[in-house]
């Protein structure tokens, strides 16, 4: 995998507001997440988790604030820029009819493209390198739309990996996957950031999103509510104010990181 290096602090975003028409959704955040670490952000339903990453990845508008990435100003920079500074994988991505694996691979590139630089052995190193990575190098030439649903979900992370992005974002990432596959992508999500990518994805699953960040992003109503390592921020408190909901929060064995059992209401 590629080794993409950016700034001490990855990602930074300042007074970040964004609406949808006569209603505000993300309120005033104050975020910075470090290069190389791995950020989860939690919430009901509703909350502006989804919302959140497509303002910073420039496809919802943005009314106040800035967002910078690798120390570059986002919002300066012209499209084509940007898509080699951020990458965004939505909820249930759907691929061109047909579309082979390795052809999915390579629009990951498109921002890499140009007049005057065609592809390259740079951009076929970069696909091979995102094929390998997520364990998709044998699947490069199925369809997409014939595979599983945890193959379809590697394949899509391969694309985002050959954007060769400092900043990765993920939306729901785990979506619709069994168990097995969850620790797969989770894995993967980890050996992203060790190799000095900034991740920031959005997780249902609470425990997970504990056991896998460095830093748990909790928000409600369009605000952040908590921001930390998950074993300072996770505890029956935060549940009850973000989720309304009375849980216990045990410690997982091994790492002891800290896993949500809610109670019978």
């Amino acid at each position: 995998m590629t080794t993409t290096t950016g700034s001490p602090a990855g990602l930074v975003i300042s007074g970040l507001r964004a609406s949808y028409p006569g209603r505000p959704v993300v309120r005033d955040v104050d975020l910075t997440v470090p290069a190389g670490k791995v950020a989860a952000i939690v919430g009901p339903n509703g909350c502006g988790k989804s919302t959140l990453l497509r303002t910073l990845a420039r496809l919802h508008p943005a009314e106040a604030g800035t967002v910078r990435a690798a120390g570059a100003d986002l919002w300066a920079l012209d499209r084509r820029r940007a898509a080699r500074l951020v990458a965004l994988l939505p909820q249930s991505p759907r691929a061109p009819e047909a579309v082979t694996v390795a052809g999915l691979v390579r629009y990951g590139r498109h921002p890499h493209q140009g007049l005057l630089r065609q592809w390259s052995r740079a951009d076929e190193e970069a696909v091979r390198a995102a094929l390998t990575a997520t364990g998709t190098l044998d699947l490069a030439g199925e369809r997409v739309d014939r595979l599983s649903g945890g193959q379809r979900q590697r394949c899509w992370l391969a694309m985002v990996l050959a954007q060769d992005t400092p900043l990765v974002l993920l939306d729901e990432p785990t979506s619709a996957l069994d168990p097995g596959h969850v620790v797969d992508v989770l894995r993967l999500v980890r050996e992203v950031a060790a190799a000095g990518r900034t991740v920031v994805m959005v997780l249902h699953d609470l425990s997970a999103a504990a056991r896998s960040a460095d830093l748990l992003i909790a928000m409600k109503d369009g605000r952040v509510v908590a921001e930390g390592a998950p074993s300072a921020v996770v505890d029956e408190a935060l549940v009850k104010e973000v989720y309304g909901l009375d849980a216990d929060i045990l410690r997982a064995p091994g790492d002891g990181a800290p896993v949500v059992v809610p109670r019978a209401r």
